[in-house]
């Protein structure tokens, strides 16, 4: 079976079934060829304000089944996205740019977390409570109702598939809205499946578009729960209007993502992790390690066998199956790393490796030394192959680099475990990884920044999956009605 056959998708979106969007449509484009890979559908408000309507209604139906038969359909998903690795592994590759082993890690984790997922249904629904009164007294978990998922393009599948799976599986209906840059991978992909796995009509819509179909699955009425993974500057919006309105918001921003290198690292497998999380999808993942914080007693060497690795790395068409490094997702974001880097280098930065645009969507990976707290490159997400480098002469002048950032997602400490576990007490971060980089995510463990990244690790695992998706609801039970003086 061709899962994602165009002739079902093309210029449609999905509410209750494939249709035109009010919308129209767009062009699905291939960043490294800059080829017109078909045309998706985009959304209109109209759109959403009808399948949020008609989620509402089908999540009823959906909430009221036992159990074993929600569960039954997440399992069925996990099965048909390894059924259907190679096919999506092709999409994720020609529409996000990444290369072939990211894409099929992407496609694995999606099988995961919908086997995550399935566990849910059958997990202890709450609990009994004591009470000075005489009756029974319970506090249960019950489903929000329709959540509104929005997802970015970097990586795609996985940031729409942990909050879709999780919050389908907790009996909720979900609006789907995929970054338009990524709509077939991120989008029709999971529409794909889920009809296949046999999900009820209506309990799960495709709407792509921009601002404005942004903001109308945030304020639809039936929504009440929105998960958005994004930058910090739409998180804000996003976090305002649902205050207004009284929703919960669940937001996983951007990053700025510190290395902590001690004197006595492996400076071999320091370099190795350190370009792995600088330049893994071309910088294009909001864990990135975008600060390399080094003790001065190897940070000469440290920067060389860095700047070693970037100019090797092989760069290209992520199709070809040869190379580590693809393309930037867009002109725009491209531009925004060549500018940050060329200001760095203006205002004083040694650039050790890279700082160039190749034909295309291609920028050279690059290292750049001895950067300070004016430089942007430092102080921003660069999004982008970019590892800038500093050092630090003492463990305090470590924590506070490593502290001293609007974003506090993720943090590694390469070096002596017993110096490294007394550094992570002190860090402000919402994961720290000791003697690993900075990017790392599994389904089973709970996601999620602090400060500027975000609300905290509201999705992934199963407490914080049944936190995020669920109600908590009291419930009081007595053998007979109880008296009353009046």
């Amino acid at each position: 079976m061709n899962l994602l056959n165009s002739k079902l998708w093309d210029s449609k979106v999905y509410i209750g079934g494939w249709r035109d969007g009010g919308g129209g449509s767009s062009a699905v484009l291939e960043p490294a060829t800059g080829e017109t890979l078909g045309r998706y559908g985009v959304a209109s408000a109209a759109d959403v304000l009808e399948a949020s309507t008609r989620a509402a209604s089908a999540q009823k139906e959906w909430a009221a089944r036992n159990p074993e038969e929600r569960a039954a359909v997440l399992r069925r998903a996990g099965l048909l996205w390894e059924e259907h690795a190679e096919e999506v592994n092709d999409w994720i590759v020609r529409e996000s740019g990444g290369i072939p082993a990211k894409a099929g890690l992407e496609t694995h984790t999606a099988a995961s977390e919908c086997y995550e997922a399935s566990a849910l249904p059958s997990l202890p629904a709450g609990d009994v409570l004591t009470s000075n009164n005489d009756r029974w007294s319970f506090a249960r978990h019950r489903p929000v109702g329709v959540v509104s998922v929005i997802a970015p393009f970097n990586f795609p599948l996985i940031l729409a598939i942990r909050a879709v799976a999780p919050a389908l599986a907790l009996g909720n209906a979900v609006l789907l809205k995929p970054d338009p840059r990524t709509t077939v991978c991120a989008g029709v992909s999971i529409i794909r499946i889920f009809e296949e796995a046999g999900l009820p009509s209506g309990l799960l819509s495709l709407l792509p578009g921009g601002a404005d179909v942004g903001a109308a699955v945030v304020e639809a009425p039936e929504v009440r729960v929105i998960a958005f993974t994004g930058s910090t500057a739409a998180g804000r919006k996003i976090g305002e209007a649902a205050a207004r309105l009284l929703k919960r918001a669940h937001l996983e921003l951007g990053g700025n993502s510190a290395m902590i290198v001690l004197p006595d690292a492996d400076l071999a497998k320091a370099a190795s992790a350190a370009a792995f999380g600088s330049f893994m999808h071309q910088g294009q993942i909001c864990m990135a390690t975008g600060r390399h914080i080094v003790h001065e007693d190897i940070y000469e060497d440290y920067v060389a066998a860095l700047a070693q690795k970037a100019e090797h790395l092989p760069m290209g068409d992520p199709k070809s199956g040869t190379v580590a490094i693809g393309p930037i997702i867009d002109a725009n974001q491209l531009a925004k790393i060549d500018s940050l880097v060329g200001a760095a280098v203006s205002g004083g930065a040694r650039l050790a490796a890279g700082g160039s645009i190749r034909d295309g969507l291609y920028y050279h990976p690059t290292v750049l030394a001895d950067l300070t707290d004016e430089h942007d490159a430092w102080n921003q997400e660069i999004f982008g192959p970019v590892a800038p480098v500093r050092k630090f002469s003492t463990i305090d002048e470590a924590v506070a680099m490593a502290n001293d950032s609007a974003y506090g997602l993720s943090i590694s400490i390469l070096g002596d475990v017993g110096t490294a576990m007394a550094i992570a007490d002190r860090l402000e971060s919402g994961k720290v990884h000791i003697n690993e980089q900075t990017v790392s995510d599994e389904p089973n463990s709970p996601f999620g920044g602090v400060k500027d990244s975000g609300n905290g690790g509201r999705i992934g695992g199963h407490k914080a999956n049944i936190e995020a998706f669920t109600e908590m609801q009291w419930l009081t039970m007595r053998p007979e009605i109880a008296p009353y003086p009046f």
